[in-house]
């Protein structure tokens, strides 16, 4: 009997185009805390890791005091523009839902795992109907951050499957690193955070131009489902 084949996606920057409302959220709650905020390009760089560690990023030489109560801030000011202040979905882009269509209609499972939280993860999936596609829906609530492989151990065992039927795709070196950790396959999309460079140097497999590329791609590394 043959593996379950798993399909493993990141969220933002992949699923969705949140750039500007983590931007956005960045610069409030830095400037609410008095301090200078970082660049636009700075902030791009560290999307992917989970709130805490985007902040001892961004502040290394900050106690870790610091950046807890930078992260509690961070969580309250997306949850006010996203919610409150109702900015509305951040979009999905070009070929994404025709592709986890395609991957799902032909056997394949499909996850997610990001740096989001569950709760952002769930609205994202409300806002854009897509419940009932992943089965598997790994979130920074349970887990160390990105890179450390922990929700792609999870997402597999939820499948079923192993490293050989997995693929992770995602828009960041930090996805790129965490499937090299987890021994799965890498592939890194261009419409994202990190460029092409950063994403082969992390370990992707091959970084790919459009959704349209992505179900072909599966098929040829890990099979038909």
């Amino acid at each position: 009997m043959s593996a379950n084949k798993l399909v493993i996606f990141d969220c933002d920057g992949t699923l969705v185009d949140s750039q500007r409302i983590i931007i956005d959220a960045m610069r409030l709650t830095f400037t609410d805390a008095g301090l200078m905020p970082a660049s636009d390009a700075r902030v791009r760089s560290v999307v992917g890791l989970s709130p805490f560690e985007t902040m001892a990023d961004l502040l290394p030489d900050a106690e870790a005091a610091l950046h807890r109560e930078l992260e509690e801030k961070f969580k309250r000011t997306f949850y006010q523009l996203r919610v409150e202040n109702k900015a509305g979905p951040d979009p999905l882009y070009d070929g994404t839902l025709e592709a986890l269509r395609a991957l799902d209609s032909a056997g394949y499972l499909l996850g997610v795992a990001t740096g989001n939280s569950k709760r952002g993860l769930d609205r994202v999936i409300e806002e854009h109907g897509l419940e009932g596609l992943f089965m598997t829906m790994q979130t920074a609530d349970g887990h160390p951050s990105k890179p450390h492989p922990s929700m792609i151990y999870s997402a597999i065992a939820d499948a079923g499957t192993d490293v050989a039927n997995t693929v992770m795709i995602g828009d960041t070196s930090y996805d790129m690193t965490m499937s090299a950790h987890a021994g799965s396959h890498a592939l890194g999309v261009n419409w994202g955070y990190h460029s092409d460079e950063e994403l082969l140097a992390a370990g992707a497999r091959c970084v790919v131009e459009r959704y349209g590329d992505i179900p072909r791609l599966v098929e040829s590394w890990i099979g038909k489902a």
